[in-house]
C-alpha cells in the first residue's frame, strides 16, 4: 500500500512538473503540444501493442475519441499558452477554475442537478483568480487563456468517463492522443499563421525535454496512476490529483523564483483556492466515510 501511495503522488509531482517544461521549452505552445502529443502517442502504440493492452473499438468509437483527443489537445494548446503570455503560477491558478466548470459541464453530461455546493466552491476559485487579475493586469492575456484551458479541461475528463464504460484506459488514452495529434496536425497551418513561431525545430535542449515530458510526464505517469489505482480507490487517486496545481507553484518559486514576480493579491487567491480545495476534500471524503 505504500509504494502505491508513493507511486500516486510521483505521478501528481510529473504532472506539476509540466507547467515548468512549458515555460523551459522554447517552442511555441501549438508546436510544443503537437511534439508532445507525437512522441507520447507513438510510445503508447508500441508499448500497449506489446503488453496485448489495446482492444479492438469500432469505427464510431474511434471518432467519438478522436473528438475528446482534439478537445484535449486545445486544452494543453491553451494550457502552455497560458504559460507563454504569463507564467508559470497564474496558468495554474487559472487552471483550479476548472472545479468551477465542472460543476456545470458534469450534470448536462450526466443529467443530474446542479449541486449548489460545488458550483459555490467554483465560483470561490473563479473570485480568487479575479483578485489576481484585477490587482495585476499584467497577465490579462495569460489569465482569459488560462480560462479557456480551464473550461476545455472540464469538458474532455468527464467524456473519458463516458467512454471508460465502453474501452479499457489504455485503448482510451492511446487513441484520445493519437487523435489530438492528427486532429492539430490539419489546424497547425492556420494556427501557424495567426501565431507565427520563431522555430518549429526543436533545439537538441528542447527535445530532450520533450522526450521527458512525452515519457516520463506522459506515458510513466499514467503507467504510475494504473499501478497505484491496483491497490488505492479511484477516489484517493482523482483526490491527490488536486495537489497538482501546488506541487507546480511550488516548482516555479523554486526553479523560476516567480514568487518575486507577483503581488500580496495572488497569494490572497491562492489561499481563497488552497481553501476550497481542502474543504472540498474534506466534504467528500466525509461523504464516502458515511
Amino acid at each position: 500500500m505504500k509504494a502505491a501511495f508513493l507511486k500516486l503522488h510521483l505521478a501528481v509531482f510529473l504532472a506539476g512538473f509540466t507547467g515548468i517544461l512549458g515555460r523551459l521549452i522554447t517552442l511555441n505552445e501549438g508546436w510544443l503540444v503537437w511534439y508532445r502529443l507525437l512522441i507520447s502517442s507513438i510510445t503508447m502504440w508500441i508499448l500497449f501493442h506489446f503488453t496485448k493492452k489495446l482492444q479492438r473499438i469500432s469505427a464510431k468509437q474511434r471518432w467519438q475519441i478522436t473528438g475528446i483527443g482534439f478537445i484535449a489537445a486545445l486544452h494543453w494548446v491553451t494550457f502552455y499558452g497560458s504559460i507563454k503570455y504569463a507564467n508559470v503560477s497564474i496558468a495554474l491558478v487559472c487552471f483550479s477554475a476548472i472545479g468551477f466548470f465542472t460543476a456545470l459541464i458534469e450534470p448536462l453530461f450526466f443529467r443530474k442537478r446542479v449541486q449548489p455546493v460545488e458550483l459555490l466552491l467554483g465560483i470561490v476559485c473563479i473570485v480568487a483568480i479575479y483578485l489576481i487579475f484585477h490587482f495585476d493586469p499584467r497577465y490579462k492575456t495569460g489569465i482569459i487563456i488560462g480560462l479557456i484551458s480551464a473550461f476545455l479541461a472540464a469538458i474532455f475528463p468527464v467524456m473519458d468517463r463516458v467512454m471508460l464504460a465502453k474501452v479499457n484506459p489504455e485503448t482510451l488514452i492511446t487513441y484520445k492522443l493519437s487523435g489530438g495529434w492528427l486532429t492539430l496536425s490539419l489546424l497547425m497551418p492556420w494556427y501557424t499563421m495567426q501565431f507565427p513561431a520563431d522555430h518549429i525545430i526543436p533545439s537538441w535542449t528542447d527535445f530532450f525535454w520533450l522526450l521527458f515530458l512525452a515519457w516520463i510526464c506522459s506515458v510513466w505517469a499514467f503507467r504510475l496512476s494504473a499501478e497505484a489505482l491496483q491497490k488505492i480507490s479511484a477516489f484517493t487517486v482523482n483526490l491527490s490529483y488536486n495537489l497538482e496545481p501546488v506541487y507546480g507553484i511550488l516548482l516555479a518559486f523554486l526553479v523560476y523564483q516567480e514568487n518575486k514576480l507577483l503581488h500580496g493579491s495572488f497569494y490572497v487567491g491562492f489561499a481563497m483556492i488552497l481553501s476550497v480545495v481542502a474543504y472540498q476534500t474534506w466534504r467528500v471524503a466525509k461523504k464516502k466515510s458515511q
